[in-house]
Formats: structure tokens, C-alpha cells, sequence
């Protein structure tokens, strides 16, 4: 009759409830069955109803809204109405502030609490008078309730049908924590079952450890015998996947860690954990450059994985740059001698002693011995200024605080995990952008950066596409087309014909091939198959029309121009002192073998990131440029590495500051300040663990990055 519920009334008037349920005595608060989905966020049956599983939701930011609480609401405390862009809602706010009694030049920070809460949230049902004249003579004179300013960026983003003021109010909004289940996810259901008696850990608080804190969690858990019996099986499988994640060096990750947010050396480790553990044997693997994003300390353990895999019968075929990697192989194949058209080859075959004494093998060369990246003989000494961060401490880091020497190359370095990215990436550069380019993306926790009136550019090199569609290429990024456009248009036969610089653009119509819109190829749908991509029958990939094309300089018209490699355009252009100083640029970085009209889609993250470089090299330098480059390396072989470093040490000489985020060992030891993080990664890292030159961190005993570098140094 009570659903499972029975209220037993005593003698001495009290009242024993009792239940069916997994219920609180006290207050009722009922579990359901527990069974699996109850655990799961992507269920309706466990998720948390407020943010319906996603742990944060879109809410006003206040650090935006108010991003100088020491300045009076007449001075702009409120940046969201600032009257730059409208007078409209300052013109509110001092009539409704004058209306209730609130002191306009108090500073926002010494306002009552109540007050604050006005402006913030509006005045619930009390009203004021609003009198305003538009700037077109419309009046508006009205008894109204104040909005307050939450309330209307709230308002005016969920209500708005104007994608403008929609991305306008996203601007002061950020994804912030859920305040239901703190970012966990979960129903309160699901947060309520603890393992390891009152005292144990739910299973968002486990989700929240790092995979070797884990470990230590389940290796403590204490169980009775029969729990013991039951649970056995369960542990074991715990155990086995985590020791694989940790294995392979993803010990500082949390099991709650979004995807989105892994880089592709992480994501890679976990699929190569899920192998390791199937524990299968005849099974040929594929692994491109699984060395990712890693410190040496856990490249070791990386190699000993793939060598268990191996010696389950296993086959592995692992394409590598990384040195340790080459010399643990059975076998190696060599490919060359170039890269692009001037690659293809196969150079060398063998054991990694047998590809060392091969001559003709680059990489033989380099693991041989007879050709390296030298140690600098000496360090830049900087121009004595520097910026300086204090109290970070997003993510893992700890209260840290470091300096940043100007006219130096800066190399950051520490264990994977160990807070690298979060200090440079989420702290340094969003504070230098927030200051130098107006950008309102937030920086991670910190008290103050200090000195960025030392610098006056930014510029952050990474290795997202240089363009997202084929129209965009080399030739267009390094803007060196348009100084090949301007030649043509000299030609005489341009002149005779009336043909301007805009003829041989393909992505204006005039000269370009109007059957494929200048694409030089045409999709063709094939509704329930992949879209099929044919050359244009008209231009045959051409691009342009066949007048255009008619048009030659030195016997080439601009198609072939396009099909040209960088090396083949820095001989024909040698004349051309404009044209040849960028195709050289772009040549230095070792993008040689690049035609000047390959589509960006085509080029790989490091390829992209180089002609990034390539684009800042041919720019003045004023000296007081700030770069960052986050593990530019990668996809690097040692030989493109010793180039790459020859264009890091110019951009340095020139007086700039180059900061890099790396593991390899050979930029490290030519950097002339290292910051190393660690000493572990995640909860074990986020502090400063040595600064100085290479030799100074050499030796620092307490330092991973220090102990391997000592090697190199010799």
C-alpha cells in the first residue's frame, strides 16, 4: 500500500521509518536499483539532469563581465555596456543607479553586497523611470523593472535571433563547472554509492585521479571476504588496463579527461594500450610515429611496450624519427635520399648497425655519428628584460611563478603531463594576446604577467592548416603569387592583350577556367558513395582558361609556374630579387620540395607550420617579436631539424624572443634558457624543477630532462 515504505509510531512518540528501498532513514533520499547505466553519464538513468551529463554548462563569466572590479561604474566597470558601442544601456544604468541609490564613482569592488547583487541580477519587481532619446529623436519614457547585467547577456543570447548579438554575448560567457554535479557528470543517485566504506571515493572522484594514483587506490582497497570473491575479477581487469595506460606513459592522465582535449601522441597511446592488453599474436601493427609529445624517460617505456607486443609473435611496423626508437628495431628501412619528387628511393636495409655504416643513408650518417646538430659554443645573453608570470596555477600547476628571458631562445621542456602546454599555451600566450591583440579569450588562473611592454608582436606558429579549402597554397600564403601575378601582367603579351594582375588569379573570373570555377576539378555526387573528384575536362587541372595560359614568362606560362617546386622556383626566379627572397624563405625551412600551387589541404601539420615560418622569415624584423612554437618537431627527421633550427636561431639573432615547447633533445641543447617542468606529470608535476642553460639543468640531479640532456652535451 506505501510503496515500500512503513512508519512505525512508538509508544514514547517517536517514528522509525523503514523502507524497501536503498533509502536515508532520516530524510527519504532513495537510490535506485544499482545496476551499470545508473554510472553512466550518457544515459538518462545517471546523467545529471541539470547539464543533462556534459559537467559544465554555458554560463556569464564574471571575470568578463567585470574585467577591472577596482574601477567605478562611471569609468566602464561593466564591459558589456560600455557606451563606445551604445549609449543606450549606460544611460540605464545611471538612471536606475541614481533611482536606487547606488554610488556611480564607488569602485565596483567596495560596493555592498547587495548592490553588486542589484547590478548584477536587476531589481526583481521594483521599478524606476527610464527616460531616453535615441540618436534618430525616438523617445523612450517608461516605468520599468532594472535588467541587470547578467540577466540581459543571459537574455540576449538565448532570445536573440541576431547571430551578431548572439556571438557578441558569447564573448562574456565561458563553460563553467555545473553547480549540480560540480563537473562529475552524474546524477546525485550515482554520486552517492561510495566504494571503500563511508569514507571511500564515488566514482566521480575516481574518474578524477591520474591512472598511477589510480593504481594506488585500487592496490589500498580493503574488502571483506565475500566482497573479495565477487569483486576479484572486476580489480583484475581495473588493474590490467590501467597498468597498460601507464605503460605506454599516460600515467599523469585522468579517466575523466575529454577526448577533444588528448593531443594525437596521447590518443594514439591509449588505442596502443587497448592492443597491448588484447594480449592477441600474429597480428600485423602500423604505428605512425607513436614517439609523439613524448619525454624521453617515457619513450623508454613506449619502446619496452612495443617490445612485449613483438614478443607475442607479433609483427610491428613503426614509422619513426626518433633516434632511441631506430637504434631498438630488429630492422630498418631507409627511405630517400629527399623528400617529395626527390624522395622514393629506398636508401638503406638492415640491422641498425648496418644502416649506421651505409654512406649513402642520411639517417645512417646521423645514427653513425659522422654527421650531428652541434652544441652551440656559447649562449645568447638576451637584452636583460623579461617577462614574468606569477601564481599560475591552472590545471596542475602549483602556484608557479617563472620568467621568460627576452632575446633569448627559450625552450620549455619537462615529462609528458608535467604542465608544459597550460603555462605557455593557456597562461603566457592568452595574456599576451589579451594585452597586445584585444583577444578576449581568458587566461588560465594566475596573479599577474608582468613586461609585456617589452614586446610588440605576437606570433604563435602551430601546426593547424595554413588553409582550409585547395584554392589556398604556398604561393598564396606567403603572398610571393602575387608578386609572381605582377610579372605577368608586365609581359608584353599581357600589356598587347589588355590583361591586368586579376588575369591570372584562378579565384576570380576573367582568366580562370569557368567550367571548374578555377578548382581544376570537378566533384561528381555519388549520393550513397563518397563524393568522386575528376580533373576539370576543359583546363585538364589547369585552373585557368586557355587564353590566359597563352601568356609565358621565360617560356612558362602561370599553370606550369604553380606545378613548379620551391627548389626548381628559386633558380628561375633568381632575377627577381622580390620573387626569389620568399621562394628561398621557404626553401630554408626545408620545403623544398613543395610546388608552389600545392593545395594546403595537402600538407602535413609540420609541413603547415614551416611555411608558417617561412611566411614570418621574408617579413622586416623589429626585434621585439615574441614566438611560439609548440613542439615544432614533430614529423621531423634530424636532418629537417638541424634546418629548422637554423631559422629559430636567425629569428633569435635578430633579437626576438623564440620559445619553444619540446622533448627533443637536440633543440634543447641549443636553446639558451630551459625551463623545466615536472618533476612527474599531473598531480606529481605543475612545478619548476630547474631554469638556466643546458648545463646549469645538466646538473640538476632531480631533473629527467637534465639527466638525458648530460648525454648530449658530451
Amino acid at each position: 500500500l506505501a510503496d515500500g515504505y512503513l512508519i512505525v509510531d512508538t509508544m514514547d512518540d517517536n517514528e522509525l521509518l523503514y523502507s524497501e528501498h536503498y533509502s536515508c532513514p532520516v530524510c527519504g533520499f532513495t537510490v535506485p536499483e544499482l545496476e551499470p547505466r545508473l554510472f553512466s553519464f550518457n544515459a538518462p538513468f545517471g546523467s545529471c539532469p541539470t547539464c543533462d551529463g556534459l559537467g559544465n554548462k554555458l554560463e556569464v563569466d564574471m571575470d568578463l563581465v567585470i574585467p577591472d572590479a577596482s574601477k567605478t561604474l562611471r569609468e566602464g566597470a561593466l564591459a558589456p555596456w560600455n557606451p563606445i558601442s551604445s549609449n543606450y544601456y549606460p544611460a540605464m544604468l545611471e538612471q536606475a543607479m541614481e533611482q536606487f541609490g547606488v554610488d556611480m564613482d564607488t569602485p565596483f569592488e567596495n560596493l555592498k553586497k547587495e548592490e553588486q547583487d542589484l547590478i548584477l541580477y536587476g531589481s526583481g519587481d521594483r521599478e524606476f523611470h527610464f527616460h531616453y532619446v535615441n540618436d534618430f529623436g525616438g523617445v523612450r519614457d517608461i516605468d520599468i523593472p532594472f535588467e541587470g547585467v547578467v540577466t540581459n547577456i543571459n537574455r540576449r543570447y538565448h532570445e536573440t535571433n541576431s547571430d551578431f548579438t548572439r556571438n557578441v554575448m558569447r564573448g562574456y560567457m565561458n563553460e563553467l563547472s555545473c553547480p549540480t554535479c560540480h563537473g562529475y557528470r552524474l546524477n546525485e543517485a550515482a554520486l552517492s554509492v561510495r566504494v571503500g566504506g563511508e569514507n571511500g571515493l564515488n566514482i566521480g572522484q575516481i574518474s578524477d585521479l591520474s591512472i598511477s594514483d589510480h593504481l594506488e587506490e585500487i592496490d589500498s582497497l580493503e574488502l571483506g571476504e565475500n566482497e573479495g570473491m565477487i569483486a576479484r575479477p572486476i580489480i583484475k581487469e581495473i588493474k590490467d588496463r590501467l597498468t597498460f595506460l601507464n605503460n605506454v606513459g599516460l600515467n599523469y592522465l585522468t579517466l575523466s579527461r575529454m577526448a577533444g582535449t588528448l593531443s594525437g601522441g596521447e590518443s594514439q597511446r591509449i588505442r596502443l594500450a587497448t592492443q597491448i592488453g588484447s594480449n592477441l599474436s600474429g597480428v600485423l601493427y602500423v604505428l605512425d610515429e607513436p614517439s609523439i609529445g613524448l619525454h624521453q624517460r617515457d619513450n623508454d617505456r613506449l619502446i619496452s611496450s612495443l617490445k612485449k607486443m613483438r614478443d607475442l609473435g607479433n609483427t610491428l611496423i613503426v614509422v619513426e624519427h626518433d633516434e632511441d626508437t631506430m637504434r631498438e628495431a630488429d630492422w630498418l628501412i631507409d627511405v630517400g635520399p629527399g623528400a617529395g619528387a626527390f624522395g622514393g628511393q629506398i636508401m638503406a636495409s638492415g640491422t641498425p648497425e648496418e644502416v649506421a655504416k651505409n654512406k649513402k643513408s642520411i639517417t645512417g650518417q646521423y645514427l653513425s655519428g659522422a654527421k650531428s646538430i652541434p652544441v652551440p659554443t656559447e649562449r645568447r645573453v638576451g637584452n636583460g628584460r623579461f617577462i614574468e608570470v606569477k601564481g599560475a596555477s591552472e590545471n596542475n600547476l602549483k602556484n608557479v611563478s617563472v620568467k621568460f628571458p627576452l632575446g633569448k631562445l627559450i625552450s620549455v621542456t619537462g615529462v609528458s603531463g608535467s604542465g608544459k602546454s597550460t603555462l605557455v599555451n593557456g597562461i603566457l600566450k592568452k595574456k599576451i594576446a589579451q594585452e597586445l591583440n584585444r583577444n578576449s579569450e581568458k587566461p588560465g588562473k594566475h596573479k599577474s604577467v608582468t613586461g609585456i611592454e617589452h614586446i610588440e608582436r605576437l606570433i604563435d606558429i602551430d601546426q593547424s592548416p595554413i588553409g582550409r579549402t585547395p584554392r589556398s597554397n604556398p604561393a598564396t600564403y606567403t603572398g610571393v603569387f602575387d608578386d609572381i601575378r605582377d610579372l605577368f601582367a608586365q609581359t608584353n603579351e599581357a600589356k598587347i592583350r589588355g590583361y591586368k594582375k586579376g588575369r591570372f588569379s584562378f579565384n576570380v573570373k576573367g582568366g580562370r577556367c569557368e567550367a571548374c570555377s578555377g578548382d581544376g576539378i570537378i566533384k561528381i555526387e555519388m549520393h550513397f558513395l563518397p563524393d568522386v573528384y575528376v580533373p576539370c575536362e576543359v583546363c585538364h587541372g589547369t585552373r585557368y582558361n586557355s587564353e590566359t595560359l597563352e601568356v609565358r614568362y621565360k617560356g612558362k606560362n602561370i599553370a606550369e609556374i604553380l606545378d613548379m617546386t620551391v627548389d626548381d622556383a628559386v633558380d628561375f626566379f633568381a632575377a627577381i630579387p622580390k620573387i626569389a627572397r620568399k621562394v628561398q624563405t621557404i626553401k630554408d625551412v626545408g620545403l623544398g620540395y613543395v610546388t608552389l600551387g600545392q593545395p594546403a589541404t595537402t600538407l602535413s601539420g609540420g609541413e603547415a607550420q614551416r611555411m608558417k615560418l617561412a611566411s614570418e622569415l621574408h617579413k622586416r624584423s623589429t626585434g621585439k617579436s615574441f614566438y611560439i612554437l609548440d613542439e615544432p618537431t614533430t614529423g621531423l627527421h634530424t636532418d629537417d631539424i638541424a634546418r629548422l633550427l637554423k631559422v629559430l636561431e636567425r629569428f633569435a639573432d635578430d633579437g626576438n624572443t623564440v620559445l619553444v615547447i619540446e622533448h627533443n633533445l637536440d633543440v634543447i641543447k641549443t636553446a639558451d634558457h630551459i625551463i623545466d617542468l615536472g618533476p612527474e606529470g599531473g598531480v606529481g608535476g605543475g612545478t619548476i624543477v630547474a631554469t638556466g642553460t643546458p648545463e646549469e639543468v645538466a646538473a640538476v640531479p632531480e631533473s629527467y630532462t637534465g639527466q638525458y640532456l648530460k648525454e648530449k652535451l658530451k
